[in-house]
């Protein structure tokens, strides 16, 4: 009997980390620290879109604009992905001390029965003086289908920038 329940427990537990998955590489452990004295501007840009879902780098930037004020970060959007060298001089015109861009691959609810919610995109910190790469970081997720792509996005994120 009591392998019986150990047998199940552990089927359980393989069928529950199956479902969701979560793939994660980040360049550095953490962001720069927020300046507490002067703050710590970081301008981010629209993510580029290579989904098929309309506005899904607009999405993801929202979230994560969200997820660096949380943090203390004083975040200028600006609503379009553009070139480095444009990034690069509309962050210096903005006197931001980073830039943030990147993309997004995937961003959808997958088919079968769960419908799971799944979402892959790039992020990058640039130091604006310089143009050096300061941060990046690369993930996947995917959760439940009774999860949102929204919290399945936004727990990404967080856990890029921990």
């Amino acid at each position: 009997m009591k392998v019986t329940i150990m047998v199940v427990a552990l089927m359980a537990s393989l069928l529950v980390s199956a479902c969701s998955d979560k793939t994660l590489h980040v360049t550095s452990q953490q962001l720069p620290q927020v300046q507490k004295d002067r703050g710590t501007s970081i301008m981010l840009f629209a993510l580029q879109n290579y989904t098929d879902t309309p506005r899904a780098g607009k999405r993801a930037a929202n979230i994560t604009e969200g997820v660096l004020s949380a943090k203390g970060y004083g975040v200028f959007y600006y609503p379009q992905a553009l070139s480095f060298e444009k990034e690069h001089v509309i962050a210096k015109n903005k006197n931001a001390d980073y830039f943030m861009s990147g993309a997004v691959s995937e961003w959808r609810y997958k088919t079968g029965i769960d419908g799971e919610p799944a979402v892959s995109f790039r992020l990058a910190l640039y130091d604006t003086k310089s143009g050096k790469l300061i941060w990046s970081g690369i993930g996947a997720n995917n959760d439940w289908g009774k999860g949102s792509i929204g919290t399945t996005a936004q727990s990404l994120i967080e856990e890029m920038f921990n």
